[in-house]
């Protein structure tokens, strides 16, 4: 039996502007991460965690740690876009987000990144603040 919880999953509706594709209408390839960017930043705001309230509140910021990505199918000039974030691992300061770019039920690329929490000021790993642990429903 599977113990591991499930944590919710956060989607971010998004636009592909001109100026996220080349001359073709193609989104470039570095353009999905951000757009993840955005949905892990909205996704913490959305939790009650913005960036204002992480670092005078809480002191801490999330840092990339590592990233992998894969791309199945070009997102191109005026699709909407849907960019999703789910925590899939929470361990002491590091949370392991899932992410998907679809248009409609196409999945398009997908990413697990890893980020560190670290100290605001220190930039040295500390825990990740309990109350963001408890409204991603995780055990203490």
């Amino acid at each position: 039996m599977d113990n591991s919880p499930t944590y919710p999953i956060f989607t971010l509706p998004l636009r592909v502007y001109y100026q996220d594709t080349d001359a073709g209408g193609v989104v470039y390839h570095s353009t999905y991460l951000n757009f993840m960017e955005r949905a892990r930043y909205e996704w913490l705001r959305e939790l009650g965690f913005d960036i204002h309230s992480l670092v005078q509140v809480h002191k801490v910021v999330f840092m990339v740690r590592s990233l992998s990505i894969e791309y199945f199918k070009p997102a191109l000039l005026d699709d909407l876009l849907h960019i999703t974030a789910q925590a899939a691992e929470l361990g002491r300061s590091r949370i392991t987000i899932s992410q998907h770019v679809l248009r409609g039920t196409t999945l398009l690329a997908n990413a697990t990144v890893q980020a560190v929490c670290v100290g605001a000021e220190s930039l040295r790993p500390v825990s990740v603040p309990a109350p963001l642990r408890q409204k991603l429903g995780a055990r203490s």
